[in-house]
């Protein structure tokens, strides 16, 4: 019930013009029965303010929660893939947050092992890529078989709504994010006699495993990006990829489909 979800932390980036903004909200929501909380985990309701950036940095730094619902809120540009509101239309937020009737979108969540020690979760993609200008070398296995080996800048991996981001960019598909699956994409691969690759995206199950082995000629500090953060770590050698069991749960509205989100955002 909605009556026991009432704890609410606001995330957003501190500046002068957005807290006075967000005063507004505050005693709106309190109007509403709904009570601001200092600290994440304290909250059933995590909302965010900003862009999708600002809602990737919200869901990374809550610690990708499985036991609260997380809600987008654009503040100086139109509604984008993950902020289904305005900073203009509190009714619209209350109302969504509060109704019995309310429906919950759910985004897979990819799970990256680096090495065997390192793990991170990441909402839209996972991308490697060359440190230095020369290309480097990747051996690409799926479910412990050898698929083939890619030599050029990087590749990247996102999940369904990470592939209308970064990977959209680069030719890749745009994938529902109804599908539990992971897409593996090409960064400008070279492919001749001795490299040979599939030279387009593929899509993988969420019962498959990719692992992606960087072969160590030189390039021993790629550069790791996951969602908008970038990683550092050196002589990486193995990067394991799956879909992980855990999902975002965010607001769906009524007549606000993914493909509605695309057909605003791209169309």
């Amino acid at each position: 019930m909605m009556e026991d979800r009432r704890n609410v932390y606001l995330y957003y980036k501190r500046n002068s013009e957005i807290e006075g903004q967000l005063n507004t909200i505050k005693e709106f929501a309190k109007n509403y029965g709904f009570n601001i909380v200092d600290h994440y985990k304290e909250s059933n309701i995590i909302v965010s303010f900003g862009g999708d950036g600002s809602f990737l940095q919200a869901v990374r730094n809550t610690n990708f929660r499985q036991d609260c619902l997380y809600v987008g809120v654009a503040t100086n540009r139109p509604n984008s893939l993950y902020s289904d509101f305005s900073l203009d239309d509190k009714d619209k937020i209350i109302e969504a947050i509060s109704s019995e009737q309310l429906e919950v979108r759910k985004y897979p969540v990819l799970e990256v092992s680096v090495d065997g020690q390192s793990s991170f979760l990441c909402l839209n993609e996972c991308s490697i890529r060359s440190g230095i200008i020369k290309t480097f070398v990747i051996d690409v296995w799926i479910d412990d078989q050898h698929f083939e080996t890619f030599r050029g800048d990087g590749m990247l991996v996102s999940t369904p709504t990470g592939s209308t981001a970064y990977n959209k960019s680069v030719n890749g598909a745009v994938v529902d994010p109804k599908l539990p699956c992971l897409q593996v994409n090409e960064l400008a691969s070279l492919n001749n006699n001795k490299y040979r690759t599939l030279g387009s995206p593929f899509i993988l199950s969420n019962e498959r495993k990719l692992r992606l082995q960087i072969v160590q000629d030189g390039n021993d500090h790629p550069i790791i990006g996951i969602d908008n953060e970038a990683l550092s770590i050196r002589h990486v050698k193995n990067i394991d990829f799956k879909l992980s069991e855990k999902v975002i749960k965010t607001v769906k509205l009524k007549d606000n489909s993914f493909w509605d989100k695309v057909k605003r955002t791209f169309l």
